[in-house]
């Protein structure tokens, strides 16, 4: 406490009142790769390292592996944040694997693993995580438990599969609300070895995903957007917009995102893995994360200060000022928070502790438009006027 004696005025600073919220940033692409030529100062084994230019890191990535092809592929949609965890290939696909995994060696993630660095090391968190042609049921796996971690979304292929029957049956191997699969890939031109090739439809998507989250927000599917830079699907997939008796039709069905060639290539699937139907949509699961991970870090500055209403009614009040700002735009369908006194006794106040309520609507996708279409002779009734009229 200030002295009590001075002779003079002071000022004494009173800093109450909400604070404004700021979204966290969600376009942040994570990846994991081989790059057995790449330059190792640039990518080194094992470690995170950020682009803020894709096309440096495709002079950097050599011409094997993983890495260059996928960068090409996120070069086409745009130029998002990246986080690359290059790993080395292993003799056989189990020991590759085992690396794309990763595990802690000395204190040091690696793999998978390291992506959960990105944010000490970095100053950033990938939301947007995959392994391009690596990403098979043990991966996909580990991508689905860091992605639950780090509040992230990850996309992976049905790896392996020939046929959409397989592709479901794949598909039945997760549960998790942040994954979604996507079945089959993309053909793209290889201008390294002038040919046709198989383009990773993951790569895409994650700069697709990227893409809309910088351009329309995080609120939006992946589904129905024009992906750039590729010729053709690597499998014959049936479509129609009228009929749900396609091949398109029965992998939605089961969860799975597949693509289609209507003025454009496109994704199309807004649905994940999840076993809850409150997040069966991409969308439900991101506002989740989002709102989760803003109105969190909105509030370190809350942390330690002393316990008085007003401060409670400050973050009520800025949390209500940021769900306004996202109905407004279009993010939330709606949301309020408030103070709840059956959560908060007066023991758990006195233990420092401070519960504060908010709920929210996310706004599902237009999955199934459906046009009721009748005919009818009632504009015959007035046939004799409209001749007289004319």
């Amino acid at each position: 406490m200030p002295a009590d004696y001075h002779h003079g005025v002071r000022v004494v600073e009173i800093n109450n009142g909400s604070r404004p919220i700021r979204s966290i940033q969600t376009a942040i692409i994570g990846l994991v790769v081989t790059a057995p030529d790449a330059n190792t100062a640039f990518f080194p084994l094992d470690r995170p390292v950020l682009l803020t230019d894709v096309l440096t890191g495709i002079e950097n990535a050599g011409d094997t592996g993983t890495l260059p092809y996928v960068l090409d592929a996120i070069k086409d949609q745009g130029n998002p944040l990246i986080v690359v965890v290059r790993v080395a290939e292993g003799a056989d696909e189990a020991e590759t694997t085992s690396n794309v995994i990763g595990s802690v060696i000395n204190g040091q993630r690696t793999g998978i693993q390291a992506l959960t660095a990105a944010k000490a090391q970095l100053g950033v968190t990938p939301r947007i995580l995959g392994a391009p042609a690596l990403d098979n049921a043990a991966v996909a796996a580990e991508l689905a438990s860091v992605a639950a971690q780090t509040r992230s979304f990850a996309y992976v292929s049905a790896y392996g599969c020939e046929t959409k029957e397989e592709a479901v049956s794949y598909r039945d191997n997760f549960g998790a609300r942040e994954l979604m699969v996507i079945w089959p890939d993309f053909i793209s031109w290889d201008a390294l070895n002038s040919v046709e090739k198989i383009a990773w439809a993951t790569a895409r998507a994650l700069g697709l995903r990227a893409k809309i989250d910088n351009d329309t927000g995080w609120h939006k599917s992946l589904s129905n957007v024009p992906v750039h830079g590729v010729t053709g699907l690597s499998k014959d997939i049936s479509w129609d917009l009228q009929n749900p008796a396609t091949d398109a039709g029965y992998l939605n069905q089961h969860d799975i995102t597949t693509l289609i060639n209507e003025k454009g290539f496109r994704f199309w699937g807004s649905r994940t893995c999840s076993a809850e139907p409150l997040y069966a949509f991409e969308s439900a699961v991101r506002t989740a994360q989002v709102l989760a991970d803003t109105m969190a870090e909105a509030h370190l500055w809350a942390i330690d200060l002393p316990l008085h209403p007003s401060l409670a009614t400050d973050i009520v009040e800025g949390i209500n000022a940021k769900l306004r700002e996202m109905v407004a735009n279009g993010y939330l369908l709606g949301g309020s928070a408030w103070f709840d006194p059956r959560n908060n006794t007066p023991e758990s106040l006195k233990a420092g502790k401070l519960v504060i309520e908010y709920d929210y609507t996310p706004v599902p996708p237009l999955e199934n438009l459906m046009l009721n279409q009748r005919i009818t002779d009632q504009y015959l009734f007035n046939f004799a006027e409209q001749i007289g009229a004319a």
